[in-house]
């Protein structure tokens, strides 16, 4: 079974490497400020001991007034795994860094945050609509789309 490291744990480690990289951690998460996420995500790939070389899926959430995008990574190595998440406070243009260099199983989960949100993925080699028609108009899981 794998086992699910604490947030804080890991938090320790990656405030340690990046000083005021992390904007909270629980026991069960950690949130990383938007602009630290490629550094603590590839922290987080290639430190020994955390190892996550595996990224189970990439998810977002529209809470109004912010962006939040979950990221579940796991070690097959050493069968844990962590839910590290960062947020966008612009509406009119979310933009967080891809991690499909660190992680290629991000390519079209990124896409349909893309396409569904409307938040910009910079350094995507390929960042475009993946459900709907290139001339849809909006972005049909924000609270807001009419």
């Amino acid at each position: 079974m794998t086992v699910s490291l604490s947030g804080k744990e890991v938090a320790l480690k990656i405030e340690g490497e990046f000083p005021g990289s992390l904007v909270e951690s629980s026991q069960e998460n950690l949130v990383v400020k938007s602009d630290h996420l490629l550094d603590a995500a590839r922290f987080l790939k290639e430190t020994d001991g955390l190892d996550f070389d595996y990224l189970n899926f990439v998810t977002a959430v529209d809470y109004y007034d912010h962006f939040e995008v979950s990221y579940m990574l796991s070690s097959l190595e050493h069968n844990h795994c962590l839910t590290v998440k960062t947020r966008c406070y612009d509406r009119e243009n979310p933009v967080l860094p891809s991690v499909v260099g660190l992680w290629q199983g991000a390519d079209f989960q990124e896409r349909e945050i893309y396409d569904l949100f409307g938040i910009t993925f910079e350094g995507h080699p390929n960042l475009k609509r993946i459900f709907l028609w290139a001339g849809f108009e909006g972005h049909p899981l924000r609270k807001d789309f009419i």
